[in-house]
C-alpha cells in the first residue's frame, strides 16, 4: 500500500513577482513570454531595481505537487535547496503543505530564484537563476520518497543538465520502474524537446502520461499544425494531455481521444496556468476521477489560477473542484 499520491521531482525555485509597465519591460530587451536563465548578479541587479509585489515556493513541478498537496493529496518532492533565506522560505512552505522534502539544506548554497515580470497584458516572462538547483543529481534522488509513490512526476527543465539532473531523470525512473510508481512528465518548453529531443525521447518510452502545450506538441511530433500534432501524440503508446489555452485541453487516455473546454475567465497573470492543470489532472485520476473529469477540474483551476497574480491559488482549492465537477 503506497501512502503518497504523487512525489515531484524538478528545480526547487522561489518565484518573485514583479509588477512592471510595458515601456520598462521593453527597455529590458528580452523576448515576451519566455525563460531565461540569468547569473545571480544579473538577477540581484533586477531585484534591486524594481520592487517585488510577492514571494512564493515553486519551480514548475513544485507549483503542480503544491496543487495537488492544496486539493488533498498526499505528496513528496525531490529537490535542492540553499541554506540561505530562500531556501529556509521554501522548506518551512512545504513543511506548512505537508509536502515530505528530506533533501538537506545545502550549506552556503544560493538557492535559485525566479524573477516573474507580468506586465499589464497578463503576459508573464521569467528571469531564473537556477543557484544550487543547477547542482541536482542523484544525492537528491530518494527511493524511499519515489517507491511510496503512486506517481513519480518528472519537470521536462531537468534536461537541461545532462551530466548531473539528466542523469538523476533516468535514476528515479529506475527506481519508478523497480517500485511499479507510474511515471509522468511534463515537456516544460519546446526548447527542452529541440535541444535534447533523443533523450526526451528516451524518457517518454518509459512513462505512463506525457503532458505538454500546444507548443510543446509541435515540437513532439515535428508538425507545424496542431491538429496534425494532436494525431501524432495520439500514437504514442503512453498518454498524452495537451493544454490548448482559450481552448481547453485535448486528452488521449487509455487509447480514447477527448476535448474539455476552457472555462472562460479575464486573464491577470497566466503564471502556473500549466502547473496547476497537471498537479490537478494527477489528483483527479490518482482519486478515483475519469481522464475527463480530472481535465475538466483541472481547467477550471487553471482559470482560477490565472485570474489574479501568482502560480497557485490561496483558499478553498477542495471547493473549487467540487464546484468544477458539479457544472
Amino acid at each position: 500500500m503506497k501512502n503518497t499520491k504523487v512525489c515531484g521531482m524538478g528545480n526547487g525555485i522561489v518565484d518573485i513577482f514583479l509588477e512592471i509597465s510595458e515601456s520598462d519591460f521593453a527597455s529590458l530587451n528580452i523576448e515576451k513570454g519566455t525563460m531565461h536563465l540569468v547569473s545571480p548578479e544579473e538577477q540581484s541587479e533586477l531585484l534591486q531595481r524594481y520592487q517585488g509585489v510577492g514571494l512564493s515556493s515553486g519551480g514548475s513541478v513544485a507549483n503542480s505537487i503544491i496543487a495537488l498537496s492544496q486539493l488533498g493529496g498526499s505528496a513528496g518532492f525531490c529537490c535542492c535547496l540553499g541554506d540561505d533565506q530562500y531556501g529556509k522560505h521554501y522548506k518551512s512552505e512545504f513543511d506548512n503543505l505537508n509536502i515530505k522534502i528530506v533533501s538537506p539544506l545545502i550549506e552556503g548554497g544560493a538557492t535559485g530564484t525566479s524573477v516573474i515580470l507580468v506586465t499589464p497584458d497578463a503576459e508573464r516572462t521569467m528571469r531564473t537563476s537556477l543557484g544550487v538547483s543547477n547542482s541536482f543529481a542523484d544525492g537528491q534522488v530518494h527511493e524511499e520518497l519515489i517507491a511510496d509513490a503512486e506517481w513519480l512526476f518528472i519537470e521536462g527543465y531537468l534536461f537541461a543538465n545532462p551530466e548531473g539532473s539528466g542523469k538523476a531523470i533516468f535514476t528515479a525512473i529506475e527506481y519508478a520502474k523497480k517500485h511499479k510508481t507510474k511515471i509522468a512528465l511534463t515537456c516544460s518548453e519546446a526548447w527542452v524537446v529541440q535541444s535534447f529531443e533523443d533523450k526526451v525521447r528516451d524518457v517518454i518510452q518509459e512513462c505512463d502520461l506525457v503532458f505538454c502545450n500546444e507548443t510543446e506538441a509541435r515540437a513532439l511530433s515535428g508538425k507545424e499544425d496542431t491538429s496534425e500534432a494532436l494525431d501524432v501524440l495520439a500514437t504514442y503508446k503512453c498518454n498524452v494531455v495537451v493544454t490548448l489555452g482559450e481552448k481547453g485541453a485535448h486528452v488521449c487516455f487509455d487509447s480514447n481521444r477527448s476535448s474539455v473546454e476552457a472555462f472562460p475567465c479575464t486573464p491577470v497573470d497566466v503564471t502556473g496556468a500549466g502547473d496547476m492543470f497537471a498537479g490537478a489532472f494527477l489528483y483527479g485520476i490518482s482519486s478515483g476521477f475519469t481522464p475527463e473529469q480530472s481535465a475538466r477540474g483541472a481547467c477550471f483551476l487553471s482559470s482560477k489560477v490565472i485570474s489574479a497574480v501568482g502560480a497557485r491559488l490561496q483558499s478553498n482549492v477542495p471547493e473549487l473542484w467540487r464546484e468544477s465537477q458539479a457544472s
